[in-house]
């Protein structure tokens, strides 16, 4: 062990000794790691900020609402409501398109953009 790490370890024994850490948000809990294996390692900075922000990437924002359109869709019945529904969804997908983004990497099941819409949604 090193002289940093020592003199760390010593400080964070003080701390706990003194009552410090007692009252930290999450006290007890299991930590929430994030899973940023899936991200390119130059990517990951950019991302854990745009998460950490509250935002998604434009194209990851346009993905999960073209899912959201398809699965309101599919949930409704033939008639006026459904057509706009599905106006919606082709303006979605041309918007998508016209920033220059292949829609099937970005749409498609299991990828890491899949999981990333997913734990954004978990979270609000």
């Amino acid at each position: 062990m090193s002289l940093l790490d020592q003199l760390a370890e010593a400080h964070i024994q003080k701390a706990i000794e003194n009552g410090e850490l007692d009252h930290l948000p999450g006290k007890g809990k299991p930590l929430q790691l994030d899973d940023d294996s899936m991200i390119p390692p130059e990517l990951r900075a950019g991302y854990r900020l745009l998460k950490n922000s509250g935002f998604l990437p434009p194209q990851l924002e346009l993905a999960r609402e073209i899912r959201e359109v398809e699965s309101l869709i599919l949930r409704m019945d033939h008639g006026e409501e459904r057509e706009k529904a599905c106006v919606r969804l082709s303006l979605l997908r041309t918007r998508l398109q016209q920033r220059g983004h292949d829609l099937s990497p970005l749409l498609k099941r299991g990828d890491y953009h899949d999981k990333l819409i997913q734990q954004w949604d978990k979270e609000d």
